[in-house]
């Protein structure tokens, strides 16, 4: 499976990325979780502590890298460089052992339009997401709000985009606005998630503004005490919230093997 993360920030989108990347490698996937967001929380969801996490450089800032592969000095405007970097190396070079065989990637983000989209930065990064979800990994990316990492180029290679969202008008035009953005990508497969969903009212107000929900995630204090402990959540077994989310994992592997199945004419 290839799943891309996405929503306004704060809702909880990495939290769900950590977790579901665990709850994978633990059904047996060999999962590749890589941080596409520039908050780089997603090893702490995945129980990677900060001791280890400490110096590592996001792909997208490793400068001398960047210009090796692309053969132009990073964010630099108006020279020549290769489009197509290599990149089928790297993926082994750059993850670090988490928890349960999770391999994890800090990528990195993409650059805004007006600060130079087309520039060797940009493409070494488009270049290896494009790579990674093309390969034989099972993939979870956790992006930040908006589709910037993908393209068309890369959006056939993924499964589905996620679209974590809160009770909150905010949120819900957030999440709207992504699914736009996938859509104009080619992204067929995109679903929402409600997170931090506090009584019947805020379920009725998630499930009245979107018909394409794929589960609803309670809110629960122990996701906090996680966070505040740097604890992945998946090591807190009674927290409603995981049980939600496993109840989403199986959804999403039902939904993935059905659609195999269909391709395969069976």
């Amino acid at each position: 499976m290839k799943i891309c993360i996405s929503g306004k920030g704060g809702v909880g989108k990495t939290t769900f990325a950590g977790t579901l990347a665990r709850m994978l490698a633990r059904d047996g996937f060999d999962v590749i979780a890589i941080d596409a967001d520039p908050a780089h929380n997603l090893h702490s969801t995945l129980g990677i502590g900060e001791e280890e996490f400490e110096g590592l450089i996001p792909l997208g800032e490793m400068g001398d890298l960047i210009e090796e592969r692309t053969g132009a000095s990073p964010d630099v405007y108006g020279s020549v460089f290769k489009l197509n970097p290599k990149v089928s190396d790297l993926p082994q070079k750059l993850w670090i052992d988490a928890p349960d065989g999770v391999k994890f990637i800090l990528m990195g983000t993409v650059k805004k339009g007006g600060s130079g989209c087309v520039c060797p930065s940009n493409v070494m990064l488009k270049t290896f997401l494009k790579h990674v979800l093309s390969g034989k990994h099972d993939v979870i990316v956790d992006m930040e709000a908006g589709v910037e990492h993908l393209g068309r180029g890369t959006a056939k290679y993924t499964d589905a985009l996620i679209a974590v969202t809160e009770a909150t008008p905010n949120s819900i035009e957030i999440a709207h606005k992504i699914m736009n953005l996938a859509e104009d990508i080619g992204l067929k497969e995109t679903y929402v998630i409600g997170n931090k969903v506090d009584g019947d009212d805020e379920e009725r107000f998630i499930n009245k503004s979107f018909d394409n929900i794929l589960g609803i995630i309670p809110f629960d204090h122990r996701v906090r005490g996680a966070e505040m402990n740097g604890k992945a959540l998946i090591d807190f077994p009674t927290s409603k919230a995981l049980k939600a989310i496993s109840k989403i994992k199986n959804r999403l592997i039902e939904e993935r093997f059905c659609e195999k199945n269909k391709i395969q004419g069976r």
